[in-house]
């Protein structure tokens, strides 16, 4: 059987996995030494969530090199005062706090603190972000709203025992052309990027065409991600290390990540997906991505691409 043949086997077999449990997914695992990849649809776009958190960060360690901002000033941040269960960090807080620029992006990038990340959309907003991005040479990601836009969802409107219905709205309110009655779900409003895009901004950071202690600086932050629920079970081991930020917007589902294994080889692993299941807790779901996601990097590793 020819590599070619056997690639083809897996993609039917994992995409009849998606598809059984209710998930609709596009995949890429890229070999950061050689180049070969192989995934599932990686060219779709999708809305990114808390992913956008990572070119956010890349943008405030950039400007803190050039100069134009202390990653010592404090900054004075209003609390989140939300009640909600998923926010973390300052979306919690209950009074205001003074913390720098500095911290504040480990707050954005490892607790994925949307009120921190916010305080850093003030000082970077969303268009320089994006033009910072085109600076870096970083194409294939939109970067168009602040993180305040993804709490005000039909989730934040309905009581914990009826946030199904949220789902089921963001199930079926979209469109053929990947626009959505949600508009933090509709491609042409929210921030969005593709698993090709995320891995090329992973390759970026790992084998760096950045500045170095831009390059450096963000690869400490995603292997200080705390949130290692969905896709580092299948990759972490004492044997190799797992660095990654996650994504989680109603039925939106992602992770984008590093494996890099004490034998030197490191694979860029990106999953971005939605659920078509109609519920707010799916552990199942995040445990299908990451086998999904180990089974491709386990077969580039053996066969290539």
């Amino acid at each position: 059987m020819t590599t070619t043949t056997t690639t083809a086997a897996l993609l039917t077999e994992l995409r009849g996995t998606l598809r059984e449990t209710g998930l609709h997914g596009s995949f890429l695992v890229r070999d950061l030494d050689t180049g070969e990849e192989v995934g599932i649809d990686p060219d779709v776009e999708f809305p990114v969530a808390s992913l956008v958190k990572v070119p956010l960060a890349l943008a405030t360690l950039e400007r803190a090199r050039r100069g134009e901002l202390d990653p010592a000033m404090p900054v004075e941040v209003q609390p989140g005062r939300m009640t909600t269960p998923g926010p973390t960090g300052m979306s919690r807080f209950r009074h205001p706090a003074r913390i720098a620029v500095e911290d504040l992006v480990y707050l954005s990038t490892c607790v994925s603190d949307s009120v921190a990340a916010d305080a850093l959309f003030t000082l970077t907003p969303p268009a320089r972000v994006a033009a910072i991005l085109a600076d870096l040479g970083v194409t294939g990601i939109a970067v168009r709203h602040t993180m305040d836009e993804l709490t005000d969802t039909p989730a934040e409107r309905f009581a914990a025992s009826d946030v199904h219905l949220a789902h089921a709205l963001a199930i079926d309110a979209g469109t053929p052309g990947r626009g959505h009655r949600v508009p933090q779900l509709d491609i042409s409003h929210a921030n969005t990027g593709t698993a090709r895009a995320f891995a090329d901004l992973l390759e970026a950071i790992w084998h760096p065409t950045l500045p170095p202690e831009v390059a450096t600086a963000t690869r400490t932050l995603l292997a200080a991600n705390v949130l290692r629920h969905r896709l580092a079970p299948d990759f972490a081991s004492d044997a190799a290390t797992w660095s990654s930020k996650t994504g989680t917007l109603l039925n939106l589902r992602h992770e984008a990540g590093v494996v890099e294994h004490t034998d030197g080889h490191r694979y860029a692993v990106v999953a971005l997906t939605e659920s078509q299941v109609a519920a707010g807790h799916q552990p199942g779901v995040d445990a299908v991505m990451g086998q999904v996601a180990r089974q491709l990097r386990d077969h580039l590793r053996l066969w290539g691409a």
